[in-house]
């Protein structure tokens, strides 16, 4: 049996970030279309229900499970045991589902859901700030793993405190080991990074990864013109694994190498009207699974 399953997030056909995106697109035609392409597991998006009773018999319906789901964390501005008391909801659909891994980024102070402010405008943490914020991630973490076995993933992105390699790196080593990453192929590209440098030094803490793709031109041409984050994924600069410049080879290679298990989960945030979803969702599956097969995953 694979040590691997391939999902998709629904942000290839509505965008979480920006609902204008993909918003007249019916949750029905969004999951018979995962798994039309092939997928067996999605996850969260804003038209979901959030109740089990109802989204997982719904899932089941198209033959897909919940991989995991994505948490709004506010660390920077409330205690370890106010988040806790904040998440218990997401903790009982997550554990209903079976998932393993839970999708945790920090939007207290990002700016990467606003259109009008470039991601230099990003906020940096101080020394300090970081070892406050990690001491209470990690509470948060221990508390995930010892009463619920979820893995706490903590998910890098553009426009918040965690965009860097040193980011993560300062972030993994200032946290305790129930700590995890989720790794997303896109966005440490876009932040300068590289995700075969993370996968070798961190890989023994990834709880989860996220694979998408990016167009470096449309990167380079929104770093240089100091655009937002929205904006550039207006532009184009994210696609589905196989389609930009990200070199899969690589990151396949490095995953093996670490023996990952779990999700390889597609997540590429593109407008529908101009990248048919379930065209790209059929060439996502078609590339994944063809570089996890090549490289025995």
């Amino acid at each position: 049996m694979s040590k691997v399953q391939y999902g998709i997030s629904p942000l290839t056909w509505t965008n979480d970030d920006m609902p204008e995106l993909g918003g007249e697109i019916a949750l029905e035609t969004c999951l018979s279309e995962m798994s039309e392409a092939g997928f067996t597991g999605t996850e969260l998006g804003t038209k979901y229900p959030r109740e089990p009773e109802v989204l997982i018999p719904l899932l089941e319906q198209h033959n897909l499970v919940l991989a995991s789901g994505w948490f709004s964390g506010n660390l920077m501005t409330l205690t370890a045991e106010e988040e806790i008391a904040a998440m218990q909801m997401h903790i009982k659909l997550l554990k209903a589902a079976g998932c393993k891994a839970m999708v945790y980024g920090e939007v207290s102070n990002s700016v990467h859901g606003d259109i009008n402010t470039p991601l230099s405008q990003r906020v940096i943490l101080t020394m300090d700030e970081w070892k406050v914020y990690a001491e209470k991630l990690t509470v948060v973490a221990d508390y995930l793993l010892n009463e619920h076995g979820i893995k706490l993933s903590f998910h890098h992105h553009m426009g918040t405190i965690c965009e860097t390699e040193d980011d993560i790196n300062l972030l993994m080593e200032l946290t305790g080991n129930s700590v995890h990453l989720t790794l997303d192929t896109g966005h440490i590209t876009y932040g300068g990074g590289n995700p075969v440098t993370m996968i070798k030094r961190w890989g023994h803490r990834i709880g989860h990864m996220h694979f998408k793709d990016l167009r470096l031109s449309v990167m380079k041409t929104a770093r240089d013109a100091d655009k937002s984050f929205l904006n550039a994924v207006l532009d184009g600069v994210f696609t589905v694994p196989g389609t930009g410049d990200v070199d899969y080879d690589d990151i396949f290679a490095a995953l093996k190498e670490r023996n990952y298990e779990g999700w390889l989960l597609v997540e590429a945030e593109q407008d529908p009207a101009k990248a048919n979803p379930l065209e790209f969702a059929k060439t996502a599956y078609t590339n994944i699974t063809g570089y996890a097969t090549k490289y025995g995953l």
